[in-house]
């Protein structure tokens, strides 16, 4: 089994923020929001991204899928009561020559194996699509 930890620590009432190995990230924690930076929800959508991101970096060579490029756009919908993410919906847009059913692949596998992927996944309708960038 593989652990990970995080510390995260309040600057102030306009921010906190988290570390972890050798990287630290300040975060939104500020009641009226703050533009330079992630607050719980972003963060939640930037590890769906992160996952998927990297789980197309663990499949490519398993299934020899070729790529230059990719971008994942997430989008969160935010219930009031209880608060919660109601909705994730994603698009991976890929640069790549690979045929349809590679596509398909490639896709089948970042559901299948990513962590936050099937962590998020039972409790909140994830929906999504990957498609070749055109």
């Amino acid at each position: 089994m593989l652990e990970y930890e995080i510390t995260a620590k309040r600057i102030d009432s306009h921010g906190s923020v988290v570390q972890c190995k050798q990287s630290e990230l300040v975060i939104d924690t500020d009641l009226q929001g703050r533009a330079d930076a992630l607050n719980p929800a972003e963060l939640l959508l930037a590890a769906v991204a992160a996952c998927i991101l990297k789980n197309m970096e663990r499949i490519a060579p398993m299934i020899q899928f070729e790529y230059a490029g990719v971008t994942v756009k997430v989008h969160g919908v935010r219930q009031d009561s209880p608060p919660k993410m109601q909705s994730i919906n994603y698009e991976i847009a890929v640069d790549s020559d690979e045929n349809d059913r590679k596509l398909e692949l490639m896709h089948e596998n970042i559901r299948k194996y990513g962590t936050v992927y099937n962590t998020v996944a039972p409790g909140t309708e994830l929906t999504g699509v990957l498609r070749r960038r055109g």
